[in-house]
């Protein structure tokens, strides 16, 4: 039941990017146009379209830690039995959560700092812009702690221990028959 809310709570954020992205391209080209064709601009393009690029990172970033996307590697992982993996992997979520919290921290108090600082255009506060890497703290939190609960628990099976997922050239250079050592060069004469 946890696991479908959590799904849900995703698609909603790629929903969410889907439209950001939209928007960041509809003001960008829409102010080349103007910019080009009427010698004119939409002023506030700029800015938006920053703070939803920010806003997209970090969302996209949430997203990537319930799929367990970031980029990270198993070489060792992999060579451990099953107990090693539990607790090389319990102490790498006990890092990432307190990596967590030190973005939680440091984005809190650039939004409280920011909170009567206005934006240069649009006049709206500057802490919308730090409050991204508070809700990407807040959530990827929770979801490594929940992950972190699993392997702790047991509840996470050994075989989602180690995920090695390999990057789709180094898949079709793998799945190939060997080549040949190719044959010498013919010298010149």
């Amino acid at each position: 039941m946890l696991n479908a809310f959590i799904d849900r709570c995703c698609r909603a954020i790629n929903l969410l990017i889907a439209l950001a992205l939209a928007v960041m391209v509809v003001m960008v080209f829409g102010n080349v146009v103007l910019r080009y064709a009427f010698n004119s601009g939409i002023a506030i393009s700029e800015e938006v379209s920053r703070w939803l690029f920010v806003w997209i990172t970090f969302l996209g970033a949430i997203v990537a830690v319930r799929e367990r996307g970031h980029l990270g590697t198993d070489f060792l992982l992999a060579r451990l039995p099953p107990l090693g993996q539990r607790i090389c992997l319990g102490l790498s979520y006990a890092l990432m959560i307190w990596c967590t919290w030190l973005l939680f921290s440091g984005a809190l108090a650039q939004a409280r700092i920011n909170w009567d600082v206005d934006a240069p255009v649009t006049g709206a506060s500057m802490a919308i812009f730090y409050a991204s890497g508070v809700v990407f703290a807040v959530a990827a939190g929770l979801l490594l702690a929940l992950d972190l609960w699993r392997i702790v628990s047991g509840q996470m099976p050994d075989g989602e221990l180690v995920r090695i997922a390999e990057s789709e050239e180094l898949a079709a250079v793998g799945s190939q028959v060997p080549h040949e050592a190719p044959a010498p060069i013919a010298s010149r004469k």
